[in-house]
């Protein structure tokens, strides 16, 4: 008996009369109203029974199956929240994408640290699912990007209530299974036909008893009762492994698919006909792709067996074709020449809606994070287009799911879209050198190529497998693609934290000091205030201090630390840098003031300022760029200074001077506003609602109420200190723009007196250069230009000299000695000259017929030997007999060679061997 078995024994069941099975296919516990029933009733122990036979009372669009879910929780008293983006590292830095709808309240609401916006609430989030790429268009149901539909419910324990930040049960397993009743009743659906299968869920460190719920051979929902954390002494083993015991809060966490429903209505053979119509109907036009009725009439018989060609169920997908051809009575060959194009057809409706929604959120096209799944869904997409032969722009086709999901920036989303094409197209004319060189490798070892190696072409050279096979084909080399390898890809990038964590572990010194009080928030301009010294600690090389009130900032957020002094009536100590661990604020001190003392705290003022200015001025630099280049530029990274700062931004495309002007007039004229520069500390779920996740641009705060600083128009969460008003700041000047990754650009600027400072450099450097060049500064320009162009001029002429004296030294003798070597003659001939003279010298030899072998001492010992063809004189070999004479080396092809030594001194007596090592090298 299972662990979990009372678990799942609810009222509910009892008083409606379900019967707990055991599936005689697969053997999962199930519950049914049908008491006939032997199987589970999901692929592969049954078929899809609803294609063509939908049970419901009506067929529905999406939106209209959003609303009657949506509507009928609002109903029974859920209050309906907005969804979150796609992109979950905008709330949170531990995944990357929004996989499911508990995603939008972790980690603050499951663990009862923060109350959720509403309890209960409803919503329809998007997701994807980057693990569901190789399935999809092949199983009729799994699609990358969905919508999960949810009703969400978080619980207390009643004698832990204190402890969190909601308390009591608002309902659980009973009521949360009898909403699915009541749901699926609502829609006209025969509730003998509604299974519920036992499925214990475990993830993140949390688990608990969870419940499948299958319609005619569909899983339409899960239902996750969270309850339970991991616990070596736990009473409860999961599928993991690993023990659980229950823990005080417990979360009704469920997840109804909206397009399976929405396709279930319809009884369309897949879900892509369902929820994609329009779009399916453009890209077989656009490919030509048409059927008989008899292929047809297989298309529609082979959907209801679409759900043995789940990746993670089947053995492989070609087994798993043979028996569905075998089921049908067609050969595999057949039936797979008539549902692959149809399922490469599904797979470029469903990818170009997933990017709609990254690209939409703002997601940036990259080599890292979710900027690096957009780049591998983008490069996938356009190699199925390739394949199946629709010759429609991408950007189109990106745009039409944009413009359905209602996105406003759809010029930038296809902008992005275009760019990205280009920039593939020319990582693929240098990734195919690369895959001709590799499959060379294994063929000449007769083995495959791996699959390790298919990934790193694929991360590194956008080569998609099947490219790789059809080059490695050419040269005999055997490669075996794995039927999951988009999701194999994905996984690199995907798993594990978003960020790496590399906080240090606490000091346990510091375990029973009170949080410091931060008089730097309370008045960000003074400078001056009076503390007491709670303890002090010994550092190796210093000290650190803690005060019971401080208006030090602490290092944090990108910006430095404060610097300043602590005096006693007995002495000054030097604050060197400033720290915070667990809400105590360290003061790193060359000396002791003493524990207990009263010390008198002064920052200083003119570092502060600048720092405050820099900080400032981060935000008017953020908020401009995104006026000038656009909404989906996000921070990714920021540094302040006193000199300068930086901020890097994500953006697909390098940053113009054009584009650096208008930042720098927008950003200037926010500070000639001279705005206040407030700030706030709101309660997390209300700021998210008003401001959305672009208030996290430079981190994501903890806390239930964050501070939020205002500029202008511009709101951010932030903790550093800023002037009181932009004028404040003084100016701001951008110093320099540059890549620092693909996908990310970095502005380095400088503002007040630092802005100053840095134009004044500029200045120096112009007038510098102009009394160089005798001309006013205005003048830089257009003089430089001329003395290039005439630099440039005097340079080929000087090369065209060269060669004309390379020629007549050849012509004329030019004072060589001249020797017989087998058939033809050899010029031995030193000229203490550069090495472009000296190869023009050879060229012009070989080019009259003679080998030519030449040497200089201008620097070192240099040789270059020529050789023209027919004289069976390798040159190569020649210059590297040569050049081991004067201690160094050498060679090249046959005809033409160079090299040399250090020892300039034995330059001649080689020179005198040169004929007897011509004649070696003849011979040989």
């Amino acid at each position: 008996m299972s662990e979990l078995e009372e678990e799942y024994r609810l009222d509910y069941f009892e008083e409606e009369g379900f019967e707990r099975k055991e599936c005689s296919e697969c053997g999962a516990h199930f519950w049914t109203r049908d008491h006939g029933r032997t199987t589970c009733g999901e692929p592969p122990c049954a078929e899809y029974g609803f294609i063509e036979n939908p049970g419901f009372d009506d067929e529905y669009s999406l939106e209209e199956m959003r609303e009657a879910y949506l509507s009928f929780f609002e109903a029974n008293d859920h209050t309906r929240i907005d969804p979150y983006p796609v992109a979950a590292n905008r709330w949170r830095d531990d995944v990357l994408l929004t996989q499911a709808s508990i995603y939008d309240f972790q980690p603050l609401v499951t663990s009862g640290q923060s109350p959720p916006p509403a309890n209960p609430l409803t919503i329809s989030q998007p997701c994807i699912r980057m693990q569901d790429i190789d399935n999809v268009g092949k199983t009729g149901r799994h699609t990358m990007a969905f919508e999960m539909m949810a009703h969400h419910a978080f619980n207390v324990r009643e004698d832990a209530e204190e402890e969190y930040a909601f308390d009591g049960e608002v309902y659980w397993k009973d009521d949360a299974v009898r909403y699915c009743d009541e749901l699926f009743e609502s829609l006209g659906v025969d509730l003998e036909e509604v299974i519920y299968i036992e499925d214990p869920w475990v993830g993140g460190g949390n688990a608990g008893p969870a419940i499948e719920v299958i319609f005619r051979g569909v899983e339409l929902a899960t239902l996750v009762f969270m309850c339970m954390e991991q616990d070596p002494d736990g009473e409860f083993e999961m599928k993991d492994g690993n023990s659980y015991s229950y823990m005080d809060t417990y979360v009704v966490d469920t997840g109804y698919g909206l397009e399976r429903w929405t396709w279930v209505s319809q009884g369309t053979p897949t879900v892509y006909e369902a929820i994609y119509p329009d779009m399916i109907d453009f890209l077989k036009d656009n490919a030509e792709i048409e059927h008989t009725d008899e292929e047809a009439d297989l298309v529609h018989r082979a959907a209801k067996l679409a759900g043995h060609m789940d990746i993670d169920e089947a053995e492989d997908m070609e087994t798993a074709r043979g028996e569905i051809a075998a089921q049908l009575e067609v050969s595999r060959e057949e039936l797979e020449a008539l549902m692959e194009p149809l399922e490469t057809i599904y797979a470029i409706a469903d990818h170009c809606r997933t990017l709609a929604y990254m690209l939409g959120d703002g997601i940036v096209p990259s080599n890292v994070g979710t900027g690096y799944l957009a780049r591998m869904v983008l490069r996938r997409t356009k190699r199925l287009c390739d394949t199946v032969g629709v010759d429609a722009p991408l950007d189109e086709l990106v745009d039409m799911q944009a413009e359905r999901l209602g996105y406003e920036n759809r010029d930038t989303v296809r902008d992005i879209v275009r760019t990205e094409l280009e920039k593939y197209r020319e990582t693929l004319d240098r990734g195919s050198r690369r895959v001709e060189q590799l499959a060379q490798e294994y063929a000449e070892r007769d083995e495959a190529i791996p699959t390790n190696e298919l990934i790193e072409l694929y991360d590194s050279h956008g080569i998609q497998p099947d490219m790789v096979a059809e080059i490695a084909g050419e040269t005999g080399a055997d490669v075996q693609i794995p039927d999951d390898f988009y999701s194999l890809v994905a996984e690199r990038h995907e798993g594990g934290q978003a960020f790496e964590d590399d906080e240090e572990s606490a000091d346990e010194r510091f375990a029973d000091l009170p949080e410091t009080e931060k008089l730097y928030y309370d008045d960000q301009q003074r400078t001056q205030f009076e503390a007491v010294v709670l303890d002090v600690f010994d550092r190796e090389d210093g000290y650190d201090v803690v005060l019971d009130q401080t208006m030090f900032y602490p290092e944090g957020g990108g910006q430095p630390a404060d610097q300043g002094t602590l005096a006693t009536d007995e002495t000054t100590v030097e604050v060197r840098d400033v720290q915070i661990e667990d809400g105590v604020i360290l003061h790193r001190t060359d000396e002791s003031p003493g524990k207990g003392e009263f010390v008198n705290g002064q920052v200083n003022a003119a570092r502060r300022r600048q720092l405050m200015r820099h900080h400032t001025a981060t935000h008017i630099i953020m908020h401009s760029a995104r006026q000038v280049l656009g909404e989906h530029v996000r921070q990714a990274g920021a540094q302040k200074g006193v000199e300068s700062s930086r901020i890097d931004l994500r953006h697909y495309e390098r940053i113009s001077r054009e584009d650096v002007k208008r930042i720098e007039l927008v950003a200037n004229s926010m500070v000639m506003d001279n705005t206040a520069v407030s700030q706030e500390w709101p309660h997390r779920h209300e700021a998210e609602a008003e401001h959305g996740f672009d208030l996290y641009q430079g981190g994501i705060p903890p806390g239930t109420n964050i501070r939020l600083i205002h500029v202008a128009e511009d709101v951010q969460a932030c903790g550093g200190t800023h002037v009181a008003r932009t004028g404040d700041i003084g100016a701001v000047k951008i110093l320099n723009t540059e890549r620092v990754q693909d996908g990310v650009e970095r502005i380095t600027f400088a503002a007040g007196d630092a802005a100053v400072e840095a134009t004044q450099r500029t200045e120096d450097s112009l007038y510098d250069a102009a009394e160089i060049l005798d001309v006013a500064p205005d003048e830089v320009p257009d003089t430089s230009e001329r003395f290039f162009e005439e630099w440039k001029a005097r340079g080929k002429q000087i090369e065209d000299l060269k060669e004309q004296l390379a020629e007549a030294r050849a012509g004329g003798g030019g004072g060589g000695e001249e020797v017989e070597i087998g058939d033809g003659v050899a010029v031995i001939q030193r000229l203490d000259t550069d090495m472009d003279e000296l190869r023009a010298t050879a060229n012009a030899l070989a080019e009259d017929g003679k080998v030519a072998v030449l040497g200089s001492g201008a620097d070192g010992a240099q040789f270059v030997v020529a050789a023209p063809d027919g004289v069976g004189i390798n040159a190569g070999e020649v210059v590297g007999e040569l050049a081991a004479k004067v201690g160094g080396g050498g060679g090249g092809p046959p005809d033409f060679a160079q090299g040399g030594g250090p020892d300039e001194a034995a330059l001649d007596g080689a020179l005198e061997d040169a004929p007897d090592v011509l004649r070696q090298v003849l011979n040989a």
